[in-house]
């Protein structure tokens, strides 16, 4: 007698259910990942609203400048000096010109940081600057 041929194992194929789970979350994470990396958001910013308030379209590569309530400046979730936002942003003016650059403020940041803010990248020659605002409840 042969048993051999009787126990041979057989080929289970493609197994497609395991393929549609790895699928669904490969999806799952890229979409998660998207979604919190749209808007660098600092936590303890409160924006001001503005009666033409709107969710902006992001342009690419558009650099957010966090500015929180006691003036400090906060880039990629790192706090930096003045010297070392004057050194990113001339870095940034010289690499990209037209540079795109969001200032995050909080409402209660004093008007000499947002100057300050502004001088920096004056003097850096970014001109491409807007400002993050809330349309106002109603």
């Amino acid at each position: 007698m042969n048993f051999r041929r009787s126990l041979k194992p057989e080929s289970p194929g493609f197994q497609l259910a395991p393929m549609v789970d790895i699928v669904f979350i490969l999806v799952f994470f890229f979409i998660t990942a998207q979604l919190y990396s749209r808007w660098e958001t600092e936590l303890d910013i409160t924006l001001p609203t503005a009666r033409t308030g709107t969710l902006p379209q992001r342009l690419p590569g558009e650099v957010i400048i966090n500015v929180t309530r006691d003036g400090r400046f906060i880039v990629n979730a790192r706090e930096l000096s003045e010297e070392e936002m004057s050194e990113m942003l001339d870095r940034l003016a010289r690499l990209f010109p037209g540079q795109p650059v969001l200032v995050r403020a909080d409402r209660r940041t004093t008007y000499e940081r947002i100057i300050r803010l502004l001088d920096l990248c004056r003097h850096a020659d970014i001109w491409n600057i807007s400002f993050a605002a809330l349309p106002p409840e109603e």
